[in-house]
């Protein structure tokens, strides 16, 4: 007692009248998009501190230069 294939050809047809086919691509996409990234984020999680071209490592790297920078700037004066 489940749903038919003729009943699935209804409901797609209604939906594609109601949405329309570029809309319904543009939410696929989206919706493509949208669990790539989140999957992408999920396997970030262990990486993050041994990417040096992540954010934090490029945060870091800058904080410790500028460090360097006033503490060399204090030496020379």
């Amino acid at each position: 007692m489940g749903i038919s294939i003729w009943q699935l050809l209804i409901v797609l047809g209604i939906v594609i009248l109601l949405f329309g086919t570029k809309k319904l691509r543009n939410i696929g996409t989206d919706l493509g998009g949208a669990i790539r990234g989140f999957k992408k984020s999920m396997g970030d999680d262990d990486t993050k501190s041994d990417d040096p071209d992540s954010l934090e490592g490029q945060a870091e790297e800058q904080t410790r230069q500028t460090t360097e920078e006033k503490s060399g700037d204090k030496t020379k004066s």
